[in-house]
């Protein structure tokens, strides 16, 4: 049977010698195909006790955090996700501070502490602000996670460093470690870890293993036997299974669906009328077919024959609807619109009527910049959607760039891609062979260095390279480097030539673009699309000729003023 992630909690809180509780903490268990995307998570708050409303600060962090978490993109990573949940949840407060009677005493508003753990695959994220503590205890040993945002003033004083609504903007400490199977995880507020040491936890724990509430309550009965004079409050979270490597939703969907035949013209085929076979390799077959309910013409596509023994192959095969699905873009292509149960494994992406930008390239072969420019910022706009949902295309080429009829540029094929939130989550998709094609891929594929979103800026690059000049701009050798040294012997070729108007600074944008260290390329796509259309300054200033050349009559009469202040100088020299 196929193991899945299981987390069994405890936690317990009390107000203590306090009036009022301003602690708060949650758990939540998503249904299990999107705990296998996103995980299990748990929030713990502590309220700042010179406020009175830091309880609401508490309550709303815990809770938001936990729904809004979950609300977040499949395809980002948890450390995306929660960063960014995080940082709005403290923008809201702030905000509640700022409107509120103590804007000028931020001490009195909208504060709190603030520490959460998200177990995903075979991972613990850990986001953490303030001074609440996050415990791992494996073989009877208490490991502390996270570290107090405390100043010390004295021996004996400190104050909060750090904390959630204080600024409009806060660091949040992020990191993970791995997680195995038997490792128990304690998320506390300082009323219980101040008066209750590593003894009286593992104890309370090792008599109750399978009531962890109950060693919860005993825990924070300990602390406020040995003079606690503050909230309390603490989850205890135990890993009792974890997640076969191959676990994912799209398995799960794999597993669930019969393979389909191959099909022929005129054949029904889950509410599809197949109209024609657009295309077929090993890697797939290609169908253009009509929706039946809404009569709308669609691309369905079924696995490989030779590869549908392959659980990786027919996983990743998923991904390109998957991807589709979750992406909001006039410049990606679309997913079909999901009306019924489906009987086989395929998958359905909008039609899209038109050329591949390929044979567009070979219809113009004497393209002017302008409308090379246009054709690149549609791409670009359609590479910065993948990106902002942490997806890498990973095989941009003109083969996987349509043109519609209306002019309209839309990247497809996803085949390839690189998914932050499924690769975390352990899928088939960590595999690590060269997706794209070599005239276009990267050179830090070929070495094994991290690629990134500046490894899809080449791609681009190398498109707009072939658009303006029908050439590459390293010719064959970019696949040929295996080695950094080898890498940083490609030698750039310019793409300017005589029969062609390119101004010189693209020349020097592309070169940039396509620097073979990927540190030495733009940060941004957005600057490599700039600089396409606006020179780029450092261009401006080593591109300016002398002024020799540029005013000849303003450099002899310079050089003649120096030469005079020269020999007037010399002629005092003397003189004395």
């Amino acid at each position: 049977m196929t193991k899945q992630l299981k987390i069994t909690t405890g936690q317990y809180s009390d107000k203590g010698k306090k009036h009022l509780n301003q602690d708060f903490h949650g758990t939540l268990v998503p249904p299990a195909t999107q705990k296998q995307i996103k995980g299990i998570a748990l929030a713990l708050a502590d309220g700042i006790s010179t406020s009175s409303v830091s309880q609401v600060a508490s309550e709303t962090a815990v809770k938001s955090f936990l729904s809004d978490y979950f609300c977040t993109s499949d395809a980002w990573s948890a450390k995306t996700s929660g960063t960014k949940v995080v940082q709005s949840i403290n923008g809201w407060l702030y905000a509640q501070t700022q409107q509120s009677d103590f804007k000028y005493n931020k001490e009195k508003g909208y504060v709190c502490t603030f520490s959460a753990l998200v177990f995903k695959s075979k991972l613990a994220h850990i986001f953490h602000v303030g001074d609440s503590r996050i415990y791992r205890v494996r073989h009877d040993r208490l490991e502390q996670l996270t570290k107090d945002h405390r100043s010390w003033t004295s021996s004996s004083q400190s104050y909060l460093s750090r904390a959630l609504g204080v600024n409009d903007h806060v660091a949040v400490d992020y990191h993970a470690i791995d997680v195995q199977e038997g490792d128990y995880f304690l998320l506390c507020t300082d009323g219980v870890y101040e008066f209750c040491g590593a003894e009286p936890l593992l104890t309370a724990i090792k008599a109750n293993p399978s009531n962890l509430e109950h060693a919860a309550k005993l825990i924070v009965s300990e602390a406020f036997k040995n003079g606690s004079d503050d909230n309390l409050t603490i989850q205890i979270a135990h890993v009792e299974e974890l997640p076969d490597v191959d676990e994912s939703t799209l398995q799960s969907q794999v597993d669930g669906l019969a393979l389909p035949p191959l099909l022929q013209p005129r054949q029904l085929f889950d509410g599809h009328e197949i109209l024609r076979e657009l295309h077929s390799n090993s890697r797939s077959h290609v169908y253009l077919a009509k929706d039946i309910e809404n009569s709308q013409n669609v691309i369905i596509k079924i696995p490989s024959v030779e590869l549908r023994g392959d659980p990786a192959y027919l996983e990743r095969f998923l991904i390109e609807e998957w991807v589709a699905r979750r992406i909001n873009s006039a410049h990606v292509m679309k997913a079909g619109i999901q009306q019924r149960e489906r009987k086989y494994l395929y998958s359905v992406t909008e039609y899209i009527e038109g050329i591949t930008l390929k044979q567009w390239i070979l219809d113009n072969p004497k393209a002017s910049v302008e409308t090379v420019r246009g054709i690149v910022e549609q791409i670009a706009r359609g590479l910065q959607a993948l990106h902002r949902k942490e997806v890498l295309h990973q095989d941009l080429k003109p083969d996987n760039i349509m043109i519609d009829t209306h002019g309209t540029v839309k990247i497809i094929d996803f085949g390839g891609v690189h998914v932050a939130g499924l690769v975390e989550a352990q899928t088939a998709l960590t595999q690590e062979d060269i997706q794209g094609t070599a005239l276009y891929t990267a050179p830090e594929y070929f070495v094994g260095q991290p690629v990134s979103q500046r490894s899809d800026m080449f791609s681009l690059a190398v498109i707009t390279y072939q658009m303006l000049s029908g050439r590459f701009p390293y010719g064959t050798n970019v696949a040929k480097t295996r080695t950094i040294g080898g890498q940083r012997r490609l030698k750039y070729q310019s793409v300017l030539d005589e029969e062609k108007e390119i101004p010189a600074w693209i020349d020097f944008t592309l070169k940039k673009a396509l620097h073979p260290n990927p540190f030495k390329r733009y940060e941004a796509l957005s600057e490599f699309i700039h600089d396409l259309r606006y020179p780029n300054g450092k261009f401006l200033s080593v591109s300016k000729p002398p002024l020799i050349e540029r005013n000849p009559l303003l450099f002899w009469k310079s050089l003649s003023l120096v030469l005079s202040i020269t020999v007037v100088g010399l002629l005092i020299l003397l003189a004395h």
